[in-house]
């Protein structure tokens, strides 16, 4: 094995494929990160819009193949698995970044609409930590959203307390959003939070 990052990461009900050039379907992606009917509501809160061509599309995933090679980070298309509803569906996209120096991980993840509600969040989120914690060995996972995006801080409070984390706060001007700054909260989860409740579904690395 030369890379640091698996080339997927399985749960019970997700399963979640590494985005590089070579393995990325461009327009399907594309399909979804721009054209999806439900884009503007998806990316309302994000610190990225909707992708305008699929060139746009291309130099994502070739950032992101790079990044995977770099081991800087990573970004995966989460599709569900058999015996969910649109099992193999493309999902969404879940992405994280190493801050090696800090030992740290950061998160990010998106769902299109017909997902949204059905915990994937929280099970990609222990998938992650399994990742940063017993793979890596980082000390910390942290996640940031946007103070207005009401749903997706209920989701990770949820999550992030349930693997003994905690809401560390409010950073004021933290990201543009929209062309102005913008105000996020911040969670994270500690290795030995982590170690105290650890992931609550299988979670398995494929090379």
């Amino acid at each position: 094995m030369t890379q640091l990052f698996p080339e997927t990461i399985e749960t019970d009900r997700l399963r979640m494929e590494a985005v590089r050039p070579e393995t990325v379907d461009l327009f399907e992606f594309y399909e979804h990160a721009g054209d999806d009917p439900d884009i503007e509501e998806i990316t309302e809160h994000l610190t990225w819009d909707p992708h305008a061509t699929p060139k746009e599309t291309l130099d994502f995933v070739e950032e992101m193949g790079e990044k995977y090679a770099s081991g800087e980070g990573a970004s995966y298309v989460i599709r569900p698995r058999e015996g969910e509803e649109g099992a193999g569906e493309f999902a969404g996209d879940a992405g994280f970044g190493v801050d090696w120096d800090r030992r740290s991980m950061g998160l990010g993840t998106w769902l299109r609409k017909p997902f949204w509600g059905r915990g994937y969040s929280g099970e990609r989120a222990a998938a992650m930590m399994a990742l940063a914690f017993d793979r890596l060995d980082l000390e910390l996972v942290a996640v940031t959203a946007h103070v207005d995006n009401a749903k997706s801080n209920r989701a990770i409070e949820k999550y992030v307390e349930a693997h003994g984390g905690r809401k560390e706060g409010l950073l004021r001007n933290w990201a543009v959003h929209d062309g102005e700054p913008a105000d996020f909260y911040r969670y994270s989860v500690s290795r030995e939070e982590w170690a105290a409740n650890p992931a609550d579904v299988g979670v398995r690395f494929v090379d």
